[in-house]
């Protein structure tokens, strides 16, 4: 009797510790060719733009218009504050990668790996006086303030998933 309770004791600990995880804790997910640990929604590694296809991709939006894509980049930065945001390079510029509902964040250390992202590719126009404003903020000097007479095109992206490759060590 006593090793019938222990086994049932077992099984719901187990079975309660897998139920506890937070849905924002990072899955590893098994890929053909590599492994990767997912963020957000589980995604696959197939179909995958690169770098240069989604800056040319970018190229042909407009403020307003949006893609829904696939596509491999090389980390910038990541905020350092919770990893909520991350910029990603995009040969001659970069985008601005934000995460879907801030469901889930990024580990702070990914600058310089390169990453698949899935989700929506828009640009966002900034206007001269949120410009101006944001430079205000940061401290600029009135002549640098009032230098900002055009508006300002950004890339940016809504991800709904991430996969980062996992390192492995050879020992």
């Amino acid at each position: 009797m006593k090793k019938l309770l222990f086994i049932v004791i077992t099984i719901l600990f187990v079975v309660a510790c897998k139920q506890n995880t937070p849905d924002a804790i990072t899955q590893i997910s098994k890929d053909t060719q590599t492994d990767f640990t997912s963020f957000g929604d589980v995604i696959t590694s197939d179909n995958v733009l690169s770098q240069d296809d989604m800056t040319v991709s970018y190229q042909n939006l407009t403020p307003g218009d949006t893609l829904e894509v696939k596509f491999k980049a090389v980390v910038n930065s990541v905020c350092q504050s919770k990893g909520c945001w991350m910029r990603v390079d995009l040969g001659q510029d970069q985008a601005m990668v934000k995460f879907k509902d801030y469901g889930f964040f990024m580990p702070k250390d990914l600058a310089g790996q390169e990453v698949i992202m899935q989700g929506k590719a828009f640009v966002a126009e900034v206007s001269v006086d949120e410009q101006r404003h944001y430079a205000e903020d940061a401290g600029k000097t009135p002549e640098e303030v009032l230098a900002i007479t055009t508006p300002k095109k950004t890339l940016s992206f809504e991800s709904s998933g991430v996969l980062v490759p996992i390192v492995q060590s050879i020992e």
